[in-house]
């Protein structure tokens, strides 16, 4: 049980530090912009998509670099293009048109690359056992991964905090006029934090496309769950994003590795549930197969009891 345990914990703060990557992006888009960006998964698609391929030729190190660059000045294009000019119709004009980005990006990806996953692997040179959790082997591309994730959420918190970049980019958020006035392009500032934000969704692509799957439906499995971190972290918190992604993360992977029941919680207490009983069927079942409903249940009870999130302001 303690392995299980351990191991479990472990696997959820990878899986937790991931879905920080992927949110990230997303959260520092609608703290700076106001942008809820559908299209955000997507992009991380593209960011697999792209090492993938450039690995095939020049390696995976030098994908690690181009990918998400590549990802990042498509980002940016986009907001230059079509973004900039739907903006100033509003939310709703905002949100279909990133859902719109995401659908043209998915019929595009299965056009390039096709409806099969592709062979997208682990450098050889990160391809061995890092240290042993009891009997089992810890692969040194996960300690990688959480290593990038960490150090993704100290440089982009100092940047925005600490230099006077971020300082002018949170200004331009609610004083545009202001700081165009002072001598900064403000529609640049947009493009820049638009492809930054692209970019990060990009790196997680990069990092994750090789561990999990590169496939054409990577950006649904993982889309949805974006959304309900950046809303139970808070809109706008990078905080929140970080503490709601290891929460999700890890409350998921212990509900898949330990599969209990609320029947076996119940009957460890001398309370004995028959299927006689009214709602067995919900009773008896395992915790493995709630747990992709888990972060959703979470999303409705933080709307319903803390509207703005943990760490988001009230609006």
């Amino acid at each position: 049980m303690a392995e299980l345990l351990s191991v479990a914990a472990l696997n959820g703060l990878v899986y937790g530090l991931l879905l920080f990557m992927l949110s990230s992006g997303m959260t520092l888009i609608f703290s700076m912009m106001g942008v809820l960006n559908f299209a955000h998964a997507s992009f991380y698609m593209l960011g697999a998509y792209f090492a993938y391929q450039i690995s095939t030729t020049i390696g995976f190190w030098p994908a690690l670099l181009i990918a998400p660059l590549a990802v990042a000045l498509l980002g940016a294009g986009i907001e230059r293009v079509g973004l900039r000019r739907v903006h100033q119709h509003g939310h709703v004009a905002e949100l279909l048109f990133t859902f719109g980005v995401a659908l043209i990006i998915q019929e595009l990806v299965q056009i390039v690359w096709g409806r099969l996953a592709k062979p997208y692997l682990v450098p050889e040179s990160l391809s061995f056992t890092a240290f042993h959790l009891f009997s089992t082997g810890v692969p040194a591309y996960r300690l990688f991964m959480m290593a990038i994730a960490v150090a993704m959420f100290v440089n982009l918190y100092l940047v925005l905090v600490r230099t006077r970049t971020g300082i002018i980019i949170q200004a331009a958020v609610t004083h545009p006029q202001m700081v165009g006035m002072l001598g900064h392009d403000v529609p640049r500032i947009y493009s820049l934090v638009f492809g930054l934000g692209c970019g990060m969704a990009g790196l997680a692509g990069v990092i994750a496309g090789n561990t999990f799957s590169t496939a054409p439906d990577m950006a649904a499995l993982l889309g949805g769950i974006v959304f309900v971190v950046v809303i139970v972290g808070g809109l706008g918190s990078l905080t929140g994003a970080l503490v709601a992604s290891l929460l999700i993360g890890v409350l998921q992977t212990f509900m898949l590795a330990t599969s209990f029941s609320a029947a076996d919680l119940l009957a460890s207490v001398g309370w004995t549930l028959g299927p006689d009983t009214p709602l067995y069927e919900l009773w008896s079942m395992k915790s493995s197969h709630a747990a992709p409903l888990l972060p959703y249940v979470l999303m409705v009870l933080m709307l319903a009891w803390r509207p703005q999130g943990l760490f988001g302001r009230r609006l």
